[in-house]
């Protein structure tokens, strides 16, 4: 079966619920065995009707015989006896002709009734006998039947509901957990879902994505703390190298080792800003201020190259102005760094956007978001991907909303969105 409407049903089914499946599961397996018990017990009260007819029939024509052996007349007493009767079924009659004392049933036509007969004398003698309520009766009969399979398949088809409907909801509880623990939060758990020193298939799960989280939080740590002690421990070396180049005589190699050094110390300083972010023990100092002026004056100190447009409004926002400048800075450099000028930086209300006009976010990095020393892209230049690490993690103290995204006709577009002051 492949016709639109299989897979019409197809469609249906796998978009129902884990609950409402195993609910249909069981109202269909239970409806299967209500119509095979069904079936077998009208059978068998149908053979018990029959063979009841039957034999009242021919106890029946027992009688007649008696009574016509004895006085040469049919007894209509109560009976519909008669010697060849034009209407007694063929199959009965040649049975009778041939000698045979048979009865003929039928239950089927629109009057039902059940038919002995035998010969007689070179006659047919037979006795009808009406079964319009034996037929009634297993029309009642079918129905109570009926009724009952309904009954018993809607009970199975709630029990069903109401069993998978704590294994949904603790199903749902281990997704919700995963998309808490895949979302950051390292902390969550499941527990041990159902009744206590049980165990079930849910449980293990529950386990199993308990133990990955504790695992995944303790090897997260230790990298957190690897790199803030990495960092810690090269600030006092840094800076006796930083001592030592400025000793050293003019020259081009003495510019190339401060160069160096200057670079290594912003990369320490980067990753110690990194470490405390992660420790989530950044404490933002929220103050309501100006976003446009605030933004322009972090242009000023922005590189070369970076125009600023807009926030003429004086719209208000509740920020932390060096978490912000830390922000706009780390984006403007590294649209200056790795993209085509102009660089613009432009407020709209609460909005603060960096765009560029060089070839755009890498596809990766738009769809995974910032990787710590991982650029993307040849063409966005060479770097150590910290600088949108530091800005995703900023936005999240003072609870702005950062954005990355390609312009359509060409450039990389950052937009940070503040919390506005109504």
């Amino acid at each position: 079966m492949t016709g639109p409407g299989f897979r019409a049903v197809r469609s249906y089914v796998n978009g129902l619920g884990l609950r409402w499946k195993i609910a249909a599961l069981l109202a269909t397996g239970c409806a299967l065995v209500a119509v095979a018990i069904g079936l077998l017990v009208h059978h068998a009260r149908l053979e018990q009707v029959s063979a009841g007819a039957r034999a009242e029939a021919l106890a029946q024509l027992v009688r007649v015989r008696q009574v016509y052996e004895l006085t040469g007349q049919v007894s209509q007493d109560g009976i519909d006896a008669r010697l060849d009767a034009h209407d007694v079924p063929r199959p009965l009659e040649r049975a009778a002709t041939a000698g045979k004392r048979t009865t003929y049933l039928d239950l089927s036509s629109a009057h039902p009734s059940v038919w002995a007969a035998r010969p007689i004398g070179g006659h047919v003698l037979s006795v009808h006998k009406p079964l319009g309520e034996e037929a009634a009766e297993m029309g009642a009969f079918d129905r109570h039947l009926l009724v009952s399979g309904v009954v018993v398949v809607a009970l199975a088809a709630l029990g069903g509901a109401a069993l998978s409907s704590r294994l949904s909801r603790e199903l749902r509880t281990a997704a919700a957990t995963a998309r808490r623990i895949s979302a950051g939060d390292l902390d969550a758990r499941i527990g041990r879902p159902g009744m206590p020193h049980t165990k079930n298939e849910v449980a293990e799960l529950a386990a199993a994505v308990d133990t990955m989280a504790v695992s995944l939080q303790q090897r997260l740590e230790a990298e957190r703390r690897f790199t803030a002690d990495v960092a810690h421990e090269l600030r006092t070396p840094l800076t006796g190298l930083h001592t030592a180049a400025e000793l050293l005589p003019p020259g081009r190699p003495a510019e190339l080792v401060r160069d160096r050094v200057g670079a290594l110390r912003t990369l320490t300083e980067d990753l110690l800003e990194i470490a405390r972010l992660d420790a989530a023990v950044e404490e933002p100092e929220l103050e309501v201020r100006a976003v446009g002026p605030m933004v322009a004056g972090f242009v000023q100190q922005a590189p070369v190259g970076v125009e600023f447009s807009g926030g003429h409004d004086g719209t208000l926002v509740r920020t932390d102005a060096r978490r912000l400048e830390r922000i706009v800075t780390n984006l403007a450099t590294n649209a200056v760094r790795h993209g085509v000028p102009p660089v613009e930086v432009r407020v709209e209300g609460a909005v603060v956007t960096v765009r560029d006009h060089g070839g755009g976010f890498p596809e990766a990095l738009l769809r995974e978001g910032p990787r710590r020393f991982l650029t993307g892209a040849v063409e966005r230049g060479q770097g150590t991907g910290l600088g949108l690490t530091i800005v995703m993690g900023q936005a999240q103290v003072i609870g702005a909303t950062v954005s990355l995204s390609n312009a359509e006709e060409g450039g990389a577009v950052a937009t940070v969105v503040l919390p506005e002051v109504r």
